[in-house]
C-alpha cells in the first residue's frame, strides 16, 4: 500500500494558502501604513499553515471541495496570527522571537502591533462575510462554521484559555486546571478548523461528530507537544527561545507531570485522533498524517 506523502501535501496546500493571503491581505498608502506593514510582516513570516490546511483536509475527509473555502482558511490564519501578536506583548509572554525573527511588537512597537492583531482579527470576519467569497457555500453551513470560528477564537475558547494561562502565572495548578487553558487557548481553533471544514464540505452529523473528536485530541495533543518542545526544542529549528515558559512560570505538562509522562501524554492523544478516523477512507489519510507529525514534530 502506497504511504501518503504529507510533506507533499502540506507544501501543496501552504502554497495555495501563501499565495491567496498575498492576494487577500490589503496593503496601502498613508498615515495608516505602518499598521497594514505589521500585518503582512506577521501572517507573511512563514508559518506552517496548520490550521487552514486543517480546515482543507477536514472537507477533504467528507469529500467536499476544499477550494471554495480559501476566504475561510485565509480568515483562520488571520486569526491565529492575531493571537500570536498579542501573545508575544510584553503585557503577555514578553517573546522577543517569533518564526525565527523579531516579533511584531520589537519590529513595529508595541502600539502597532496591538492595532495589526486587531486589524487581522476584524480582516478574518470582513474575508468571510464577503458575499463574492462565500456564495456558494449553503447558508445554514455558512453560519454554523461562522458561528463556530467566533466562539473557538472567543472567550469560550482561545481569549478564555489566554486569560487562565496568564492568571495562573507563578500559581501552582492541578491538571484539570492545565487541561482547561491547553483545551481553549490553542486546542479550540484547532479542533473548530476541521469542525468547519467538514461542516462547509458538506459532512454528515455523524462525521463532523467523528472529526471534532479528532479535532479535541489533535489540538491538546499540539499544546503538550509545545510545551515539550520548549524545554528540549533547538531555538534554530523552532524559531522561538527555549524555555520562555519556565521563565514566565507558566503552567505546562512538563512542569506538572514530567518529561517522560508528558510524551506519553502526546501518544495518547495520537491515539484518541486516529481512533476517531476508523470509519472514515482514505480521504482522511491527510488528517490521519497530520494527527502523527503534530506529535512527531520538531519545530
Amino acid at each position: 500500500m502506497k504511504t501518503f506523502d504529507l510533506m507533499t501535501y502540506i507544501e501543496a496546500k501552504r502554497a495555495r494558502v501563501d499565495a491567496a493571503l498575498e492576494e487577500l491581505l490589503p496593503l496601502t498608502d498613508g498615515p495608516s501604513l505602518p499598521v497594514f506593514q505589521a500585518m503582512r510582516y506577521s501572517v507573511m513570516a512563514g508559518g506552517k499553515r496548520v490550521r487552514p490546511i486543517l480546515l482543507m483536509a477536514g472537507a477533504e475527509a467528507v469529500g467536499g471541495d476544499p477550494g471554495p473555502l480559501m476566504p475561510f482558511a485565509c480568515a483562520i490564519e488571520c486569526v491565529h496570527t492575531y493571537s500570536l501578536i498579542h501573545d508575544d506583548l510584553p503585557a503577555m509572554d514578553d517573546d522577543d522571537l517569533r518564526r525565527g525573527r523579531p516579533t511584531c511588537h520589537k519590529a513595529y512597537g508595541e502600539a502597532v502591533a496591538i492595532l495589526a492583531g486587531d486589524g487581522l482579527l476584524t480582516l478574518a470576519f470582513e474575508l468571510i462575510m464577503n458575499p463574492a467569497h462565500m456564495k456558494k457555500i449553503p447558508p445554514d453551513a455558512f453560519r454554523l462554521a461562522v458561528y463556530r470560528l467566533a466562539r473557538a477564537a472567543g472567550v469560550h475558547g482561545m481569549v478564555g484559555g489566554q486569560t487562565a494561562d496568564i492568571l495562573m502565572e507563578n500559581r501552582e495548578i492541578d491538571g484539570e486546571t492545565l487541561s482547561y487553558i491547553h483545551t481553549r487557548k490553542t486546542g479550540a481553533l484547532i479542533s473548530a478548523c476541521v469542525e468547519i471544514g467538514a461542516i462547509l464540505g458538506g459532512g454528515q452529523r455523524e462525521q463532523v461528530e467523528a472529526l471534532v473528536r479528532y479535532g479535541d485530541a489533535l489540538g491538546l495533543a499540539f499544546q503538550v507537544k509545545d510545551d515539550l518542545l520548549d524545554v528540549e526544542g533547538d531555538p534554530r529549528i523552532t524559531g522561538k527561545s527555549s524555555g520562555s515558559d519556565e521563565k514566565s512560570h507558566k503552567a505546562t505538562y512538563p512542569a506538572l507531570y514530567g518529561i517522560e509522562n508528558t510524551r506519553q501524554r502526546a501518544r495518547d492523544l495520537l491515539d484518541q485522533a486516529l481512533l476517531s478516523l476508523r470509519d472514515f477512507d482514505h480521504l482522511a489519510d491527510p488528517l490521519r498524517a497530520i494527527a502523527s507529525f503534530v506529535v512527531e514534530r520538531e519545530y
